[in-house]
Parts: structure tokens; sequence; C-alpha cells
């Protein structure tokens, strides 16, 4: 199953295309006919830690071996590189994976993929 995880933090992300319906638009896209639940947490910034990102807390709590965790681009899994590997962490030893529609290698294991710099917003 595919889980989409769509993080907005201000209105300029919604103006630059990276609103709640640009990024449901690509993960839907990328998942085509296959079921897709969806998360969202707005007004989040992804440099805040889990305690203030209820959906991603869900997703995390529902996501199973074999299933797949979408995010328009990566840095909506969050910006403090800490957080972000406590959650790739999570989904890996939950059997899942997460894959940026934008294609920015997070659909690999390898560790150079895992650790890119994260900024803050």
């Amino acid at each position: 199953m595919f889980y989409a995880y769509i993080r907005v933090s201000t209105e300029q992300q919604t103006a630059s295309g990276l609103g709640i319906e640009a990024q449901k638009a690509a993960c839907f896209a990328y998942a085509k006919d296959k079921p897709i639940a969806v998360f969202v947490d707005s007004g989040v910034s992804g440099a805040s830690g889990l305690e203030k990102r209820p959906a991603l807390i869900q997703c995390l709590g529902e996501i199973e071996a074999g299933d797949t965790v979408l995010v328009a681009k990566r840095d909506r899994i969050g910006r403090d590189p800490i957080c972000v590997a406590f959650i790739e962490a999570a989904v890996r030893r939950a059997g899942a994976r997460i894959i940026s529609v934008a294609g920015e290698g997070t659909d690999s294991d390898d560790a150079s993929s895992r650790s890119e710099e994260h900024t803050s917003e």
C-alpha cells in the first residue's frame, strides 16, 4: 500500500507549488491506480519534532512490511537530520520504504541517499 505524507509549513510554499493539493497530486500520479492513504500536517515546520506532527506519527503507526511512504520532495520528511534519521529508521524497521516522487534519492537503501544535508526553514 502507498501512504502519502504531506507537510506544508507556510503560505509561501503553497504559492510556490508545494501546497497540499500539489503534493497530493504528485503522490497520486506516482501511485497511479494503486490504493493510497494521505496524511497531512499543515502549518508545521520541517524542523519541528515528531510531537508537533500528528499525521506523521499516525502514518508511521499504520505502515507495514512492503508498504511505501511517498513524499513529494525529500524535505517534506523533515529538515532536522536527527529527526529525519529517526523517521527513516522507523520506516525501515516496519519493513517499508520512503520514496520522494521528485526522485531525490529516497528510493535506495544506500546510506549516502539517507544522509544528505538538510537545511532549516
